[in-house]
């Protein structure tokens, strides 16, 4: 990748922040490399960097050292939050049902559609435009009783703020555990376990300048969840395994640095994306940008582009050195609409023309411009290829 090229793809992955690869380099040599389940000096050390990592985590995020979870990243945290939560609450004779808001991340919505194949029950939340639960379905699903409730701090597609902390004070009323997704909450708005009643949530390290492969789950009632993995006992046997040291210090060192530089990073990239938004708009006739008058968080924009399909307006992004990403998915010649836009009614001839762009603290205006410079002569030449395929 040459210096030249745009990377609006934060929302997908980051790259590794210089502070966090120094922190973990010493855990992957002679000096620290140690299992830290070893009880000779090299294990020690491995171990010491465990529990300053999982301090780091537990003081950004205001839990408990005990609370924090290390696991493989923000998707087996999420399996562990819904599927060990119904596990624990069906062996206790509680029910086995799990709800998630049709917004959810493929690894919350994907578990708790694992929880039907193991013999429980899925409820799938209805949301508005704005991408907020319908609290009435919520009262129902309540009413019936359930394992738990998941609903995202930040929508990763759209950069939308569902009312997390509605959904949560009605499950903290009904003693309903409830999770929350926090992947792109993190470093982005305000996210911290004492903002709304949380039994878990979830974190990746990737999405903050950490490595891929590391992420956490806090849990703060050990007994709701039971392990998905069986082993060695480490981590109170909630997750078992020879932890990943290196990885857990990365991540504690990005958690604190996404936690002490939100505030600059909010400001800046809700500038760069409200400053691409305005100047797509009157470059691209048509040009939609999901909820541009809703609750959202500073670094996601997701415009929908009529009459064009995402991946060719990629394709041509690339080629003219900018990253970012698309609301569907192409696979075999068809177009598979994104579940999160088909959950805020958007239709589907709009979706396949949906990009998002996702920025970081380093972004700079000029790489709005780059944007600005390439996307509209890229949606002119697939629309006129489009005609001319319908002719």
């Amino acid at each position: 990748m040459t210096t030249e090229y745009v990377y609006l793809d934060n929302a997908a992955t980051t790259p590794i922040k210089p502070q966090v690869r120094k922190a973990m380099l010493p855990y992957l040599t002679e000096e620290a490399f140690g299992n830290p389940s070893s009880a000779h000096r090299v294990g020690r050390r491995a171990r010491s960097g465990l529990e300053r990592a999982r301090r780091s985590v537990a003081h950004a995020l205001g839990a408990e050292p005990r609370d924090v979870y290390f696991t493989s990243g923000g998707t087996e945290a999420d399996n562990l939050a819904v599927i060990g939560t119904a596990l624990a609450s069906k062996a206790r004779g509680g029910p086995f049902r799990v709800a998630v808001s049709g917004l959810e991340h493929k690894a919350v919505l994907d578990a708790a559609h694992a929880v039907e194949g193991l013999g429980g029950e899925a409820v799938v939340l209805p949301v508005d435009r704005g991408g907020r639960v319908d609290l009435t379905a919520l009262d129902a699903a309540l009413a019936r009783g359930l394992a738990v409730v998941s609903v995202m701090w930040v929508n990763n597609e759209t950069g939308l703020i569902p009312n997390a902390a509605d959904v949560a004070r009605r499950c903290e009323a009904a003693a309903v555990p409830f999770h929350t997704d926090a992947v792109q909450a993190v470093g982005k708005v305000p996210c911290n376990v004492t903002l709304m009643p949380i039994s878990l949530l979830t974190v990746s390290g990737h999405k903050i300048g950490a490595p891929k492969g590391i992420g956490a789950l806090i849990v703060r009632d050990h007994d709701l969840v039971e392990p998905l993995i069986h082993g060695g006992g480490q981590q109170s046997g909630i997750r078992p395994g020879t932890e990943n040291v290196a990885g857990a210090v990365a991540l504690g060192v990005a958690v604190e640095l996404a936690t002490r530089e939100r505030e600059q990073a909010a400001t800046a990239t809700s500038a760069l994306r409200d400053d691409l938004e305005e100047r797509l708009r009157r470059a691209i006739p048509g040009l939609q940008v999901h909820g541009a008058h809703a609750d959202r968080a500073p670094h996601i924009s997701s415009v929908s582009v009529p009459a064009a399909d995402a991946e060719s307006l990629m394709m041509h992004l690339d080629m003219a050195g900018v990253a970012c990403s698309s609301g569907s998915a192409c696979s075999t010649g068809t177009v598979s609409i994104s579940h999160v836009l088909s959950a805020l009614g958007v239709p589907d001839e709009l979706a396949v023309g949906t990009l998002r762009f996702s920025f970081r603290l380093e972004n700079r205006a000029s790489d709005v411009d780059r944007v600005v410079e390439t996307l509209p002569g890229a949606v002119e030449k697939v629309r006129k290829l489009t005609e001319q395929l319908q002719r």
